[in-house]
């Protein structure tokens, strides 16, 4: 098995579908300029009216994209940064997740909106935010969340094939960040997490970015305290069966969420651990989220974004 890079893994996957599937297409800003790599010579490879550079006006093309996917074909919409999902809340949380519900099902929307999400970059505010709270509000879409080169492809692949609206989040640290690959064809199922690293004695919940930060604590901490690391890589289905069972077995449990605190996927979670699993728990669940500010530029960045130090802390405070 190959090794290659985040970017590369999303590019493959772009390649092998398009390749798969003709009514597979991408639309959004600076594609066939390449701004990220993971779109890097796909214009070449399948010319401009499958790789299609977009005017600044995300409503109207992420409206143009949910239209085309309810007259049979499966759109990929990058916006650039996930942030813009907001110029275009009323096509994407709106229009694509609730009108095959509004048809009676009689429709199908495959529409797969991406974006580049999470700080790390000193981008401020509109550059760096995780809105997984917001998809999560939004019944009807999915959300992918993945925090390997493997899961990359393997998810967007699902996301591309799925007759339902997909968010699919990447996050800018992410995007040189090497691991195996397999050159078959391979995909992942939605809702099914992965135990990223077993332990025994804390159970880390994180997703995206959080999984490197928290493999990076639990490597550090290895010896004195023995910590397991669960990818649930899709927020929306969500294996809250993996939680519970690593819960089960370290009794204790802390939550990485790069989202904003308050209303938070990590207090969704909570919630649920505490109303399937309260009788598992030795200690009170510990979140370790963005603080509930806009996220500044520059250095003071690392005040309001997570951090190892920070997720270390909290580990440290429930293995008592």
């Amino acid at each position: 098995m190959r090794e290659i890079q985040y970017h590369k893994a999303i590019n493959e996957a772009f390649i092998e579908e398009m390749e798969r599937d003709e009514t597979v297409y991408l639309m959004g800003e600076s594609l066939r300029g390449a701004n990220y790599p993971h779109s890097e010579g796909l214009a070449k490879r399948f010319g401009d009216q499958r790789v299609l550079d977009t005017p600044i006006c995300e409503a109207a093309f992420c409206g143009a994209a949910v239209a085309s996917a309810m007259t049979g074909y499966r759109p990929i919409v990058d916006l650039m940064f996930i942030d813009f999902m907001y110029t275009a809340a009323d096509e994407i949380l709106l229009k694509a997740p609730q009108w095959r519900f509004m048809h009676g099902g009689k429709v199908n929307v495959p529409v797969v909106f991406m974006g580049a999400a999470g700080g790390g970059m000193k981008l401020a505010n509109e550059h760096s935010q995780i809105p997984s709270s917001i998809i999560l509000h939004s019944p009807g879409i999915k959300l992918a969340v993945p925090s390997t080169p493997y899961d990359a492809k393997g998810l967007m692949k699902t996301a591309i094939r799925d007759n339902n609206p997909v968010m699919y989040f990447w996050h800018k640290q992410l995007m040189a960040v090497t691991g195996e690959v397999p050159e078959e064809d391979y995909t992942i199922p939605f809702g099914v997490a992965d135990v990223k690293r077993e332990g025994t004695d804390v159970t880390v919940v994180a997703y995206s970015y959080m999984v490197q930060l928290a493999l990076e604590v639990a490597k550090k901490l290895e010896g004195e305290i023995s910590v397991e690391v669960v990818d649930p890589r899709t927020l929306e289905p969500f294996d809250l069966d993996a939680v519970l069972k690593s819960v089960e077995k370290t009794n204790r449990l802390v939550i990485v969420d790069e989202d904003t605190e308050r209303c938070s996927f990590a207090s969704e979670l909570a919630a649920q651990v505490v109303d399937k699993g309260f009788t598992l728990l030795d200690e009170p669940i510990k979140r370790v989220c963005a603080g509930n500010y806009p996220i500044p530029g520059g250095y003071m960045e690392q005040h309001v974004l997570p951090s190892v130090e920070k997720i270390e802390a909290a580990i440290r405070s429930v293995a008592v």
